[in-house]
């Protein structure tokens, strides 16, 4: 692919930056957080995969999978498609050194769920998530310059983490569309009968039940991926600490609704959101302690593996001076509060 100049590099990445404002208001508040350095890669990667997961929606089937491996071979080869998201998309694989097996595997996901997948057990979930959401994390640790198999292990809990969350505050929303992710497994023995439950989604001690233990499962993850954000550098530490801080506030929110999650669906509010980005700034810094490891997440591990194989970029970031670090924290907080003050920060 041809140099891009440094205008046409700014313009291709405004484009990717309507989107992301457009597609995801919590990862967009979150990724404001994130070092110059970094957030344009973040951005031009979830620019490529929002385009993907819309165009799965809209399309489906083997045609959509065919054109977006297509615009996979594409960006790989340095010849993107004329699009400013597969450039901008191009450009941060590259430069990231990021293996074409972890956006493959977020399109597979995209694609299950076209397929209306029931999940037989937690693994299969889990296997799931891996795909639509462990895949983001991934990307995001390697666009910070976290390339360590253990560190990578926590940014897929904490991706995973965040699609159980998802899962557990829209188990309504889904069964209205005629979708249903909780393990079929957990349903059984909490006498849910899915089949009625998807014809008429009614909140009841059972939903509850399942929620709770959704939950709970995400909760060790998330307690878990602490570990990976104590790996990051440390002026990228504010940003996945603000985005775990908030959607571990949607599972709370969820739970302090006797975790109904069918009648009703869990935000957190501006001011409480405004909040948790401003406690992530103290939270994420380097007082963070490493625990022992935990293995990864056994559907993820292929991926990881392929980070390896493919190596890192030929010259790392370099990290970040003491100047640099406490510069970036300020710089994080006089942005937090402009946004506050403008009325700017989203609403959930």
């Amino acid at each position: 692919m041809p140099q891009a100049s440094p205008a046409d590099a700014r313009a291709d990445l405004a484009a990717c930056e309507v989107i992301l404002a457009a597609g995801s208001r919590s990862f967009h508040a979150a990724s404001r957080l994130l070092p110059s350095r970094a957030r344009g890669s973040a951005v031009a990667l979830y620019a490529f995969c929002r385009e993907a997961d819309d165009a799965i929606d809209r399309d489906g089937g083997p045609e959509a999978l065919s054109a977006l491996r297509a615009r996979l071979d594409a960006a790989y080869a340095q010849r993107p498609e004329t699009s400013p998201v597969d450039r901008a998309f191009a450009r941060a694989v590259a430069e990231r050194r990021i293996p074409r097996a972890i956006p493959e595997a977020l399109i597979e996901g995209f694609c299950w769920d076209t397929e209306n997948r029931r999940y037989r057990d937690l693994g299969g979930l889990e296997a799931y998530a891996v795909r639509v959401a462990g895949t983001v994390g991934l990307m995001m640790a390697l666009v910070m310059g976290a390339r360590e198999p253990a560190a990578l292990a926590r940014a897929l809990d904490l991706g995973v983490a965040m699609q159980l969350t998802n899962i557990a505050r829209d188990v309504g929303e889904d069964a209205r569309m005629g979708r249903i992710y909780l393990p079929l497994d957990w349903c059984a023995q909490a006498g849910l009968d899915v089949e009625a439950f998807l014809r008429r989604p009614a909140f009841c001690a059972k939903t509850a039940e399942l929620t709770r233990r959704l939950l709970a499962e995400a909760d060790q993850l998330y307690a878990r991926a602490d570990e990976g954000i104590a790996a990051l550098p440390a002026d990228c530490r504010p940003a996945i600490a603000a985005a775990r801080q908030i959607y571990f506030a949607i599972g709370a929110e969820i739970a302090r609704a006797g975790h109904d999650s069918v009648s009703r669906r869990a935000v957190v509010g501006r001011s409480a959101k405004a909040w948790r980005l401003a406690a992530a700034l103290g939270a994420a810094m380097p007082s963070i302690r490493k625990g022992d490891a935990a293995p990864a997440l056994a559907s993820g591990q292929p991926l990881i593996e392929a980070v390896a194989a493919i190596g890192a970029p030929p010259r790392a970031t370099p990290a970040p001076s003491f100047t640099e670090r406490v510069g970036g924290v300020a710089e994080a907080f006089a942005r937090l509060e402009q946004s506050k003050l403008a009325g700017e920060l989203p609403r959930g």
